[in-house]
């Protein structure tokens, strides 16, 4: 063999870098180092230093690099921690009692489980061990029969489980790990959009011919998020200051709700941004907002004239005003609106001036549409005139 091909064939071999942030890679490792001192710990507390029974088995280091190091693997969740370890460790005992050579027991013992952990959807890769530690154990192991599932197995599976969960907790990782589902599957909508569908990722997953270490859920929470990377470098030309609605009529927190009504009604518009005196925003009234406010009629209006009027009860935009407005720079790319109305269901969004921070314009749907239209007349031209 050529060694040029001897040399492609290695590089294959190569193992791809990590894309895991040495902080998250230094909080595995001390979360393995607590998960297995407090497991240790607790099966010394409640167990004692009885001979038979092992205060830490070989496979809990395996399981504490899932838990610590992968907690988002399918492989890594309780389920799969708690039912693999259970039902390869009844598996393997039983393989071993059945069975008086332990070298036709220990391969019996981990296809099978692994058949089991199949079946009851809790594949668990350091549960193959669990099965062949209840097989070649020794007689310390063999002695304790059955009972090795409950002690030391499902009391150290338990014990490093809990301190998973708390120290993920403890160091704002979500642990547990679930997805979060990008589009409803029963969304009619989400099936017309371009792209792929979750009927097609599911389609392509059922044809493959080996299990991939990661959740559905997940798969399409990434894929959707390459997908508008991909649409957004498309889109990198035009930004929030060349589709923007200018000159936005503003109101204050001060104003009365009536008047801020009646501001909708004359000029036809949803939203009106409220601004404080350095056209800071610091809030957004809707229609929905003022929908209990009527237009007052004309002999109220009239009374309102009259000197020493009291006004106290009269609603003003700042008691019926959204305070948390998601806002955008005039430097933002559109793509970047494209999920805030599509799946925030975002109707206007106000734009600040990158430098300033003053209110600049505002975004509505009709102008995202109108920009989306735009950009491929706009590439169009650029190429015709570079040719």
């Amino acid at each position: 063999m050529p060694r040029s091909a001897v040399a492609r064939w290695l590089a294959r071999l190569a193992p791809p870098p990590i894309a895991l942030a040495w902080k998250e890679r230094l909080r595995s490792c001390v979360g393995a180092l607590v998960g297995i001192a407090f497991t240790g710990a607790i099966t010394h507390l409640l167990l004692g230093s009885s001979g038979n029974i092992p205060l830490l088995v070989a496979p809990m280091g395996a399981s504490a690099v899932l838990l610590f190091a992968v907690p988002a693997s399918p492989l890594a969740q309780p389920w799969s921690i708690i039912g693999g370890n259970l039902v390869s460790a009844t598996v393997g005992v039983a393989c071993a009692s059945w069975i008086g050579d332990p070298l036709q027991a220990a391969p019996l013992a981990v296809a099978a489980a692994i058949c089991a952990m199949f079946a009851l959807r809790c594949v668990h890769p350091p549960s193959g061990a669990v099965a062949l530690t209840a097989v070649l154990g020794g007689p310390a192991v063999h002695s304790l029969g059955y009972r090795f599932v409950l002690a030391p197995i499902a009391l150290q599976s338990a014990a490093l489980l809990c301190a998973a969960i708390v120290y993920h907790a403890l160091t704002g990782h979500r642990y547990p790990h679930s997805a979060r589902q990008t589009t409803s599957r029963s969304d009619p909508a989400a099936r017309s959009r371009p792209g792929f569908t979750r009927a097609d990722l599911d389609a392509v997953l059922k044809g493959q011919s080996e299990l991939l270490d990661i959740a559905p859920d997940d798969l399409e929470s990434l894929l959707r998020a390459l997908q508008l990377q991909t649409y957004a470098r498309s889109f990198d030309e035009l930004t929030c200051a060349s589709i923007m609605s200018r000159g936005v009529i503003t109101v204050s927190a001060h104003t009365r709700a009536a008047t801020a009504w009646s501001i909708l009604q004359r000029h036809g518009v949803k939203a009106l941004p409220v601004t404080n005196e350095e056209r800071h925003v610091v809030g957004i009234v809707t229609r929905a907002d003022l929908g209990g406010v009527r237009q007052p009629g004309a002999l109220t209006r009239l009374l309102r004239r009259l000197p020493g009027r009291r006004r106290a009860n009269e609603p003003t935009v700042g008691t019926l005003m959204t305070t948390h407005v998601h806002t955008v720079d005039t430097t933002t790319p559109i793509a970047d609106l494209v999920p805030l109305f599509a799946d925030f269901g975002h109707h206007h969004i106000p734009v600040l001036d990158s430098r300033t921070r003053q209110l600049a314009g505002m975004v509505t749907q009709a102008n995202l549409i109108a920009g989306l239209y735009r950009q491929p007349n706009t590439s169009m031209q650029a190429s015709q005139r570079t040719a």
